[in-house]
């Protein structure tokens, strides 16, 4: 895992080699490795991160390739089928072709594995601002999962800041409405995670939407909440071992905390005010 970020972290041109602009109607074979395939030998990425295509860019897209052709390969991978080819990186541009009606497109093959599959599919969408920030933090999630990834090696990988790659991780903990107030843009991801720690993002992210508010409003309006009456909680009378104890973990930490425990058990509260103490407690609890 250690030669992941150094091999990977050049950048998606380095690895698939160089793109040179070329006209798409006269593309073959050439040193670089570029061909053309069929439309129809070609298949979208099964694990692709990116699962919306916004119709209006498609569009777009598709009307530049009728009048020009695809300017830069796509970037496949072999399947079990012998004649059918996988989409590692490019699937917006065949989609693009097939409604242009081109027959083929310009091709670059290269014999990877699911994981490195993966990864230049998330470099490239990242690179490229092509995932939303929910697609983002799933494409994370799934190197993470199946892959035993970091956060620092991903960090490295795709040449973010691991704080960064745990922010956008943390999309992944808001409830299913609001995490697709994210994937339709109606909610950013500025927005988004000012309602991670709250008691109902929901109806705080519809409060958010329908009232157009800024990301430092949308803090403002969550610490209100926070801190209105209904949500205090009384403490009960502690003993000295208990302050002591929390005394110790707050000059570790930086930060307030307040236990709390009975015969049943009990718990332990942080708090903290942004985002930056938040990646600083994980950080001291995972290690990484």
């Amino acid at each position: 895992m250690n030669d992941k970020p150094s091999r990977l972290g050049r950048g998606l041109a380095a690895l698939i080699g160089d793109m040179a602009t070329m006209d798409g109607q006269r593309i073959a074979e050439s040193g670089s490795g570029v061909k053309r395939l069929p439309v129809e030998f070609i298949t979208a990425n099964r694990a692709n991160p990116r699962r919306t295509f916004d119709n209006d860019q498609l569009e777009e897209l598709t009307n530049s390739i009728r009048e020009k052709g695809v300017m830069q390969p796509l970037l496949v991978r072999p399947s079990d089928d012998p004649n059918i080819f996988e989409i590692i990186a490019g699937e917006r541009r065949w989609r693009a072709a097939q409604r242009a009606g081109l027959h083929d497109v310009p091709v670059i093959v290269r014999e990877v594995d699911d994981k490195e599959a993966l990864e230049l599919a998330i470099i490239e969408n990242v690179q490229r601002a092509d995932l939303n920030p929910l697609e983002e933090a799933m494409g994370y999630g799934q190197l993470i999962e199946q892959f035993d990834y970091t956060q620092q090696d991903l960090a490295q990988v795709i040449g973010k800041s691991r704080s960064h790659v745990a922010n956008t991780m943390r999309l992944l903990r808001l409830p299913e409405d609001v995490r697709d107030m994210v994937s339709s843009g109606a909610l950013t991801a500025g927005h988004a995670r000012t309602l991670i720690t709250a008691d109902d993002p929901g109806t705080l992210a519809r409060q958010i939407v329908g009232s157009g508010l800024s990301v430092r409003e949308a803090e403002a309006l969550s610490q209100q909440r926070e801190s209105s009456p209904k949500n205090k909680t009384v403490r009960a009378e502690r003993d000295a071992d208990t302050v002591a104890l929390e005394r110790r973990l707050a000059d570790a930490l930086g930060l307030s905390v307040a236990l709390s425990h009975s015969d049943s058990g009990g718990k332990v509260e942080i708090r903290y005010k942004t985002l930056e103490q938040l990646d600083g407690i994980c950080a001291k609890l995972t290690g990484h």
